[in-house]
Formats: structure tokens, sequence, C-alpha cells
């Protein structure tokens, strides 16, 4: 239950209406932004929120119990508080947002903590973009703990998989070539690594202005001129010829894969014999040959 400054209720009460609604946002990196939907910069907790992207709210939608409350916020790609470039970056992904109900007549002195959310799907068409605000209860349906599975659930690199990146079979230096608005880089200094030993890893741009941006890779195939990377998530533009990538081995969490190209089967944190459904409901039959008290796995 929220309880309503006296000073708010007192304003709530009058006739005339000065009041607005102020988003403060931060970010993953720390940076944090103010938005309004008044037509003039309103200080909230000494961040200053910006008209400029003309922002609009839906209406905030609730379940019973612990449901994750949802709505979302819509504006404009305008002003120096949100380009393009970090949208498409992700710097706002996973954001936390804290909504206000303040009286602009006040200076913002006067307001009220509406709720917090943190940022989901953002979505672009042209020069607008909408944001999903997810209610924090969002994190009770994470999961969590060990899932039993055939495949690995580590992270190719952390404490539980021990394969150590920096060595030079699995992560290497090299040049861009050319490279499309699609994601498509062509790459010089890749090329002694056999096909599709980098699909499934990380591309990270070391220098240029697209430095730090970082990418999945879909796919590793040679051409006659190198290795031809293709990326999950392209560059807001595509990356410059003659700049530095960090491109590292990707891992399909198979423990064929695991124990053949990174000699590191003792560290699988997956259950590779673990039986399936159909062995699980199977019933023992005659004269197959295969219920003979033998071992599943040899």
């Amino acid at each position: 239950m929220k309880t309503i400054p006296t000073d708010l209720a007192a304003r709530l009460l009058r006739r005339e209406t000065t009041l607005a609604l102020c988003w403060v946002v931060t970010r993953t990196d720390g940076v944090q932004c103010g938005f309004t939907d008044h037509d003039r910069p309103v200080s909230v907790s000494g961040v200053t929120c910006l008209p400029e992207n003309g922002l609009e709210a839906s209406a905030r939608t609730s379940g019973p119990g612990f449901a994750a409350a949802a709505g979302d916020v819509a504006g404009a790609l305008s002003g120096p508080a949100l380009s393009e470039d970090e949208l498409e970056a992700g710097l706002w992904d996973g954001a936390e947002v804290s909504v206000h109900l303040v009286d602009w007549s006040a200076g913002g002195s006067v307001s009220m903590a509406l709720r917090r959310a943190r940022i989901g799907e953002v979505s672009r068409k042209g020069a607008a973009f909408q944001a999903e605000l997810r209610g924090l209860a969002h994190v009770l349906e994470a999961r969590y703990g060990r899932v039993y599975s055939r495949s690995c659930d580590a992270d190719l690199g952390d404490a539980r998989c021990g394969v150590d990146l920096e060595d030079p079979d699995y992560t290497t230096v090299a040049v861009v070539v050319s490279a499309t608005a699609a994601g498509d880089v062509q790459l010089v200094g890749a090329g002694t690594y056999e096909e599709g030993w980098f699909t499934g890893g990380l591309l990270k741009v070391l220098d240029g202005e697209r430095q730090g941006f970082a990418s999945e890779i879909a796919n590793h195939t040679l051409t006659s001129t190198g290795a031809l990377i293709s990326l999950w998530q392209a560059p807001p533009t595509a990356l410059a010829a003659g700049i530095e990538v960090l491109i590292s081995a990707g891992c399909d969490k198979r423990f064929a894969t695991c124990r053949a190209k990174f000699a590191n089967g003792l560290n699988f944190q997956g259950f590779p014999h673990l039986p399936g459904t159909d062995f699980v409901l199977s019933y023992p039959t005659r004269n197959t040959g295969t219920n003979d008290g033998g071992p599943r796995v040899s």
C-alpha cells in the first residue's frame, strides 16, 4: 500500500492539474537518464527529466498474487539522452526504471514514486521506439539451479567450464577486410582455423568507432581470402575495413565437442548418458538382444 505525501495529496485535491509522469532510467553501465511527458524539463531525485523524446506510457496491467506487472513506454529517438546507436548496442537492455508522479509547478520537489520496473524487449520502427516495462516480480519467473540435460549448462571459459579462452587455439585477433550492414564480416588472420571453429563463439571489436561492440557468431565459413563471420546481431553500422576484432571459439554444448575440441570432458557440466523419454517409457521384450544386462554406455 502506497502512502501519498501530504504536499502531493493537497495538490491532488485542487481543481487544476499540475502533474506529470517522469521516468528515471539507470542503465546497466551506471548511466542515469530522465524522461518526462511534460513539455518542460523536470528534476526528480537529482536527475533532470527531459521532454525531447515525447514519451507516452500505456496502461499498466497486473495479475493476482506474484504475477508480474506489465506495460510499455513509447517515444521518439531524439535528444542527447537516447540515441539510436546506444539502443542498437543493447545499453538499455535490462535497465532499471523508476516511475514518479511529479508536480511540475513545484519544480519537482513534490513527487511520489509509483513503481519500479526493468526494460525488457525494445522494438524500433524508423525514428520511433517502444520499450516493454516488466515489473520486478518477473525475476520470480527465472529458472535457477541446475537442470538435468544432456547438453552442458556452463558458459565456455567460465569457472565451471575451465577452458582457457586466452589460449591461441581458441581465441585470435583478426583484421576486418570488409563488412555488410547485415552483419557479415570478412576477416584476414583467422584463415588457419577449420571451418565452423568459431560458430557459436563471440566477436568483439577492439578499436575504431564501434570499439567494445560484441556479438555472438552465427556462422563461420572459409573463403579464398580468409574467414567469413556472420553475426547474430549486426552492429548499428557496418564495421570499417582495417579495424581489429577478437574472435573466440564456439561450443555447441555437446559432450563429444567438449572432449574432442577442447579436451575438457572431465569438466563437462551436462549429463550425456541421461536416458531419454523413449528409454524411460520402454519395457522389456523378448528376443531383441537389448536386454542382456550389459551397460548402456561402454
